[in-house]
Protein backbone atom coordinates (compact mmCIF):
# COMPACT_ATOMS: atom_id res chain seq x y z
CA UNK A 1 0.00 0.00 0.00
CA UNK A 2 1.45 3.54 -1.10
CA UNK A 3 -0.49 6.34 -0.60
CA UNK A 4 -0.97 9.36 1.80
CA UNK A 5 -4.44 8.35 3.43
CA UNK A 6 -7.41 10.48 3.53
CA UNK A 7 -9.75 9.25 6.42
CA UNK A 8 -12.61 10.38 8.41
CA UNK A 9 -12.01 11.42 12.21
CA UNK A 10 -14.37 8.91 13.59
CA UNK A 11 -11.63 6.25 12.76
CA UNK A 12 -10.02 8.06 15.62
CA UNK A 13 -12.65 8.14 18.79
CA UNK A 14 -15.91 9.38 19.17
CA UNK A 15 -16.65 12.74 19.96
CA UNK A 16 -12.68 13.57 19.81
CA UNK A 17 -12.70 15.48 16.59
CA UNK A 18 -13.01 18.83 18.01
CA UNK A 19 -10.15 17.75 20.84
CA UNK A 20 -6.73 17.97 18.99
CA UNK A 21 -3.93 20.80 18.32
CA UNK A 22 -0.58 20.63 17.18
CA UNK A 23 0.65 19.97 20.59
CA UNK A 24 -1.93 17.09 21.89
CA UNK A 25 -4.51 15.18 19.75
CA UNK A 26 -5.25 11.50 19.92
CA UNK A 27 -2.07 9.84 19.14
CA UNK A 28 0.35 12.69 20.34
CA UNK A 29 2.83 13.60 21.39
CA UNK A 30 4.07 9.95 21.89
CA UNK A 31 3.98 8.84 24.97
CA UNK A 32 7.27 6.80 25.21
CA UNK A 33 9.90 9.16 23.21
CA UNK A 34 7.66 12.59 23.17
CA UNK A 35 7.30 15.63 21.27
CA UNK A 36 9.32 15.73 18.19
CA UNK A 37 10.55 12.39 17.83
CA UNK A 38 11.08 10.95 14.22
CA UNK A 39 12.46 8.00 15.02
CA UNK A 40 9.60 5.68 15.75
CA UNK A 41 10.13 2.20 17.33
CA UNK A 42 12.98 2.13 15.56
CA UNK A 43 14.01 3.67 19.02
CA UNK A 44 13.32 0.24 20.37
CA UNK A 45 16.55 -1.22 18.88
CA UNK A 46 19.15 -0.90 22.13
CA UNK A 47 21.99 -2.11 21.96
CA UNK A 48 20.75 -4.84 24.10
CA UNK A 49 18.06 -5.19 21.69
CA UNK A 50 21.20 -6.07 18.52
CA UNK A 51 22.86 -8.18 21.44
CA UNK A 52 19.55 -10.72 22.12
CA UNK A 53 19.25 -10.77 18.48
CA UNK A 54 22.87 -11.52 17.42
CA UNK A 55 22.64 -14.48 19.99
CA UNK A 56 20.06 -16.20 17.88
CA UNK A 57 23.01 -16.93 15.34
CA UNK A 58 24.12 -20.34 15.38
CA UNK A 59 24.67 -22.01 11.70
CA UNK A 60 25.60 -18.32 10.16
CA UNK A 61 22.79 -19.49 7.33
CA UNK A 62 21.44 -16.26 5.68
CA UNK A 63 18.44 -16.06 3.70
CA UNK A 64 17.47 -13.80 1.43
CA UNK A 65 14.03 -12.61 2.26
CA UNK A 66 13.65 -9.48 -0.23
CA UNK A 67 12.52 -9.51 -4.14
CA UNK A 68 14.19 -8.69 -6.73
CA UNK A 69 13.80 -5.19 -8.11
CA UNK A 70 13.13 -5.22 -11.71
CA UNK A 71 10.70 -3.97 -14.68
CA UNK A 72 8.06 -7.16 -14.51
CA UNK A 73 7.75 -6.99 -10.46
CA UNK A 74 4.12 -6.05 -9.37
CA UNK A 75 3.63 -2.18 -8.68
CA UNK A 76 0.88 -0.58 -6.76
CA UNK A 77 -1.22 1.36 -8.91
CA UNK A 78 0.80 3.41 -12.17
CA UNK A 79 4.05 3.40 -9.70
CA UNK A 80 6.69 3.70 -12.33
CA UNK A 81 10.21 1.90 -12.24
CA UNK A 82 12.45 1.94 -14.91
CA UNK A 83 16.35 1.09 -15.06
CA UNK A 84 18.20 1.58 -18.32
CA UNK A 85 21.91 1.40 -19.55
CA UNK A 86 22.90 4.71 -21.33
CA UNK A 87 25.34 3.34 -23.69
CA UNK A 88 27.57 0.04 -23.37
CA UNK A 89 29.91 0.47 -21.98
CA UNK A 90 28.62 3.82 -20.51
CA UNK A 91 32.22 5.36 -21.15
CA UNK A 92 36.08 4.70 -21.30
CA UNK A 93 38.35 6.55 -20.00
CA UNK A 94 42.18 7.22 -21.00
CA UNK A 95 44.68 5.58 -20.13
CA UNK A 96 47.06 2.48 -20.65
CA UNK A 97 45.13 0.11 -18.98
CA UNK A 98 42.03 0.98 -21.34
CA UNK A 99 39.30 0.93 -18.80
CA UNK A 100 35.26 0.80 -19.49
CA UNK A 101 32.84 0.72 -17.43
CA UNK A 102 29.10 0.69 -16.51
CA UNK A 103 27.00 2.82 -14.92
CA UNK A 104 22.54 2.62 -14.76
CA UNK A 105 20.10 5.58 -14.87
CA UNK A 106 17.33 4.16 -12.63
CA UNK A 107 13.67 6.36 -12.51
CA UNK A 108 11.56 5.18 -9.97
CA UNK A 109 9.21 6.12 -6.86
CA UNK A 110 12.30 3.67 -5.16
CA UNK A 111 11.07 3.77 -1.31
CA UNK A 112 7.84 2.43 -2.72
CA UNK A 113 8.17 -0.03 -5.44
CA UNK A 114 9.56 -4.07 -4.94
CA UNK A 115 10.31 -4.78 -1.21
CA UNK A 116 9.27 -1.87 0.40
CA UNK A 117 9.87 -0.19 3.97
CA UNK A 118 7.22 2.35 4.83
CA UNK A 119 8.75 5.23 7.00
CA UNK A 120 7.24 7.57 9.19
CA UNK A 121 6.22 10.24 7.13
CA UNK A 122 4.23 7.75 4.42
CA UNK A 123 0.60 7.53 6.47
CA UNK A 124 -1.40 10.59 7.51
CA UNK A 125 -5.12 11.38 8.15
CA UNK A 126 -6.53 14.46 7.90
CA UNK A 127 -8.35 15.84 10.86
CA UNK A 128 -10.43 18.28 12.33
CA UNK A 129 -8.48 20.80 14.65
CA UNK A 130 -9.79 22.07 17.72
CA UNK A 131 -9.85 25.81 16.23
CA UNK A 132 -11.94 24.00 13.08
CA UNK A 133 -9.14 24.27 10.57
CA UNK A 134 -8.70 20.69 8.63
CA UNK A 135 -4.62 19.30 8.61
CA UNK A 136 -3.24 16.39 7.61
CA UNK A 137 -1.38 14.69 10.03
CA UNK A 138 1.30 12.02 10.75
CA UNK A 139 3.38 10.33 13.47
CA UNK A 140 3.30 12.39 16.69
CA UNK A 141 1.11 14.71 15.31
CA UNK A 142 3.52 16.66 12.39
CA UNK A 143 1.51 18.19 10.27
CA UNK A 144 1.57 18.40 6.76
CA UNK A 145 2.43 21.91 6.95
CA UNK A 146 5.40 21.09 8.57
CA UNK A 147 6.40 18.62 6.13
CA UNK A 148 5.30 18.80 2.80
CA UNK A 149 7.74 20.28 0.53
CA UNK A 150 8.05 19.58 -3.33
CA UNK A 151 11.74 18.25 -2.71
CA UNK A 152 11.19 15.80 -0.50
CA UNK A 153 9.47 15.42 3.12
CA UNK A 154 10.97 18.30 5.57
CA UNK A 155 10.44 16.38 8.76
CA UNK A 156 9.25 12.49 9.00
CA UNK A 157 11.42 11.68 6.49
CA UNK A 158 13.12 7.85 6.43
CA UNK A 159 16.31 9.02 7.20
CA UNK A 160 15.31 9.59 10.64
CA UNK A 161 15.02 5.65 10.93
CA UNK A 162 17.72 3.99 12.92
CA UNK A 163 19.06 0.49 11.41
CA UNK A 164 16.83 -2.77 12.16
CA UNK A 165 19.03 -5.12 13.58
CA UNK A 166 16.73 -7.26 15.95
CA UNK A 167 14.74 -10.47 17.06
CA UNK A 168 12.94 -11.64 13.73
CA UNK A 169 10.05 -13.72 14.26
CA UNK A 170 8.21 -15.61 11.56
CA UNK A 171 4.02 -16.42 12.14
CA UNK A 172 3.26 -18.96 9.72
CA UNK A 173 -0.25 -18.19 9.15
CA UNK A 174 -0.67 -20.59 5.85
CA UNK A 175 1.26 -23.31 7.48
CA UNK A 176 -0.60 -22.96 10.54
CA UNK A 177 -3.79 -23.76 8.08
CA UNK A 178 -2.18 -25.92 6.24
CA UNK A 179 -2.18 -24.15 2.73
CA UNK A 180 -0.11 -23.01 -0.08
CA UNK A 181 -1.66 -19.80 0.40
CA UNK A 182 -4.40 -17.92 2.52
CA UNK A 183 -7.45 -17.60 0.52
CA UNK A 184 -7.94 -13.59 -1.54
CA UNK A 185 -9.37 -11.37 1.42
CA UNK A 186 -9.19 -13.05 4.31
CA UNK A 187 -8.70 -11.25 7.51
CA UNK A 188 -5.83 -13.03 9.42
CA UNK A 189 -7.74 -13.15 13.36
CA UNK A 190 -5.95 -13.16 16.42
CA UNK A 191 -6.80 -16.63 17.24
CA UNK A 192 -5.55 -17.44 14.04
CA UNK A 193 -1.86 -15.90 15.23
CA UNK A 194 -1.69 -17.22 18.33
CA UNK A 195 -2.37 -20.80 16.70
CA UNK A 196 0.38 -19.90 14.15
CA UNK A 197 2.71 -19.39 17.13
CA UNK A 198 1.79 -22.29 19.23
CA UNK A 199 2.40 -24.65 15.85
CA UNK A 200 5.89 -23.05 16.07
CA UNK A 201 6.87 -23.21 19.76
CA UNK A 202 5.64 -19.97 21.03
CA UNK A 203 3.67 -18.42 22.80
CA UNK A 204 2.72 -14.38 23.45
CA UNK A 205 5.14 -14.12 26.17
CA UNK A 206 7.57 -15.14 24.21
CA UNK A 207 7.63 -12.19 21.88
CA UNK A 208 9.72 -9.34 23.07
CA UNK A 209 9.79 -5.16 23.10
CA UNK A 210 11.75 -4.46 19.33
CA UNK A 211 10.79 -7.57 17.91
CA UNK A 212 10.15 -7.42 14.12
CA UNK A 213 6.72 -9.41 13.34
CA UNK A 214 6.45 -10.89 9.63
CA UNK A 215 3.12 -12.83 8.51
CA UNK A 216 3.58 -15.29 6.41
CA UNK A 217 0.07 -15.52 3.86
CA UNK A 218 1.58 -17.39 1.30
CA UNK A 219 1.30 -14.92 -1.21
CA UNK A 220 4.79 -14.43 -2.73
CA UNK A 221 4.12 -17.99 -5.00
CA UNK A 222 1.76 -15.07 -7.23
CA UNK A 223 4.85 -12.71 -7.52
CA UNK A 224 5.46 -13.43 -11.00
CA UNK A 225 1.70 -13.29 -11.58
CA UNK A 226 1.17 -8.88 -11.11
CA UNK A 227 -3.25 -9.49 -11.94
CA UNK A 228 -2.84 -12.49 -8.84
CA UNK A 229 -0.80 -10.89 -6.81
CA UNK A 230 -2.16 -7.21 -6.21
CA UNK A 231 -5.80 -8.38 -6.56
CA UNK A 232 -7.07 -8.47 -2.60
CA UNK A 233 -4.40 -10.07 -0.69
CA UNK A 234 -5.17 -11.44 2.66
CA UNK A 235 -3.60 -9.87 5.78
CA UNK A 236 -4.32 -8.81 8.99
CA UNK A 237 -6.86 -6.59 10.25
CA UNK A 238 -7.43 -4.09 12.95
CA UNK A 239 -7.53 -6.57 15.83
CA UNK A 240 -4.34 -8.20 15.58
CA UNK A 241 -2.54 -4.43 14.68
CA UNK A 242 -3.49 -3.48 17.73
CA UNK A 243 -2.37 -6.54 19.60
CA UNK A 244 1.05 -5.65 17.62
CA UNK A 245 0.88 -2.54 19.61
CA UNK A 246 0.65 -4.22 22.71
CA UNK A 247 3.76 -6.49 21.43
CA UNK A 248 5.65 -3.24 21.11
CA UNK A 249 7.04 -4.48 18.13
CA UNK A 250 9.61 -2.57 15.99
CA UNK A 251 7.90 -3.12 12.70
CA UNK A 252 5.82 -5.56 11.25
CA UNK A 253 6.28 -7.40 7.62
CA UNK A 254 4.70 -9.82 5.36
CA UNK A 255 4.98 -11.61 1.64
CA UNK A 256 2.16 -9.63 -0.11
CA UNK A 257 1.86 -5.73 -1.06
CA UNK A 258 0.41 -4.08 2.32
CA UNK A 259 0.51 -6.64 5.28
CA UNK A 260 -3.33 -5.47 6.16
CA UNK A 261 -5.56 -7.56 4.31
CA UNK A 262 -7.24 -5.88 1.25
CA UNK A 263 -9.85 -4.55 0.78
CA UNK A 264 -11.02 -4.10 4.56
CA UNK A 265 -14.38 -5.79 5.79
CA UNK A 266 -15.71 -2.77 6.61
CA UNK A 267 -16.10 -0.89 3.46
CA UNK A 268 -15.88 2.30 5.72
CA UNK A 269 -12.03 2.02 6.14
CA UNK A 270 -8.89 2.03 3.96
CA UNK A 271 -6.00 1.07 5.13
CA UNK A 272 -6.52 1.30 8.48
CA UNK A 273 -3.89 -0.73 10.08
CA UNK A 274 -1.36 1.46 8.27
CA UNK A 275 -2.73 4.14 10.18
CA UNK A 276 -3.06 2.21 13.55
CA UNK A 277 1.22 0.90 12.86
CA UNK A 278 2.63 3.64 11.31
CA UNK A 279 0.85 7.08 12.28
CA UNK A 280 -0.55 6.71 15.56
CA UNK A 281 2.11 4.44 16.89
CA UNK A 282 5.34 4.40 14.69
CA UNK A 283 5.33 1.15 13.92
CA UNK A 284 7.24 0.59 10.52
CA UNK A 285 6.24 -1.89 8.63
CA UNK A 286 8.29 -3.74 5.12
CA UNK A 287 6.46 -5.35 2.17
CA UNK A 288 6.68 -7.72 -0.51
CA UNK A 289 8.92 -10.28 1.11
CA UNK A 290 9.71 -13.57 0.40
CA UNK A 291 9.69 -16.07 3.69
CA UNK A 292 8.84 -19.58 1.99
CA UNK A 293 13.05 -21.06 2.88
CA UNK A 294 12.37 -19.27 6.67
CA UNK A 295 9.12 -21.29 6.62
CA UNK A 296 10.39 -25.03 5.11
CA UNK A 297 13.22 -24.77 7.62
CA UNK A 298 11.15 -23.76 10.15
CA UNK A 299 13.04 -20.78 11.33
CA UNK A 300 10.89 -19.26 12.88
CA UNK A 301 13.28 -17.25 15.23
CA UNK A 302 16.07 -15.54 13.82
CA UNK A 303 18.06 -12.24 13.71
CA UNK A 304 16.51 -9.75 11.29
CA UNK A 305 18.90 -7.00 9.65
CA UNK A 306 17.14 -3.90 7.39
CA UNK A 307 18.95 -1.41 7.33
CA UNK A 308 16.86 1.83 5.33
CA UNK A 309 18.72 3.74 2.74
CA UNK A 310 18.81 7.40 3.97
CA UNK A 311 17.56 9.12 1.33
CA UNK A 312 16.89 12.71 3.16
CA UNK A 313 12.59 13.75 2.93
CA UNK A 314 11.71 9.93 1.33
CA UNK A 315 8.20 8.13 2.47
CA UNK A 316 10.01 4.75 2.61
CA UNK A 317 13.06 3.06 1.53
CA UNK A 318 14.21 -0.15 -0.27
CA UNK A 319 16.53 -2.81 0.35
CA UNK A 320 17.72 -6.04 1.13
CA UNK A 321 16.28 -7.60 4.20
CA UNK A 322 18.04 -10.65 5.47
CA UNK A 323 16.95 -13.26 8.30
CA UNK A 324 20.02 -15.16 10.22
CA UNK A 325 20.27 -18.06 11.71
Amino acid sequence: MRLALVSTVLFLSAGSALAQTREAGPWWPNPTWGRGDQAGASNRITPEKVLEAARLVKTGKIYEIGQVYEKSMPLFGARTYALLSPGGPTYSLPGSNRIVANDEFLCAEIGQVGTQFDGPGHIGMKVTMADGSMEDVYYNGFTGAEMYSPYGLRALGVENVKPMLTRGILIDLAGYKGLANLPARYEVTLADVRGALARQGLSESDLHPGDALLFRYGWARFWTEPAKYNAEPPGIGLEVARWVVERKASMVGSDQSGTEVLPNPDPSLVFPVHQELIMKNGIFNIENLVLDELARDAAYEFLFVFTPVRFKGATGSPGRPLAIR
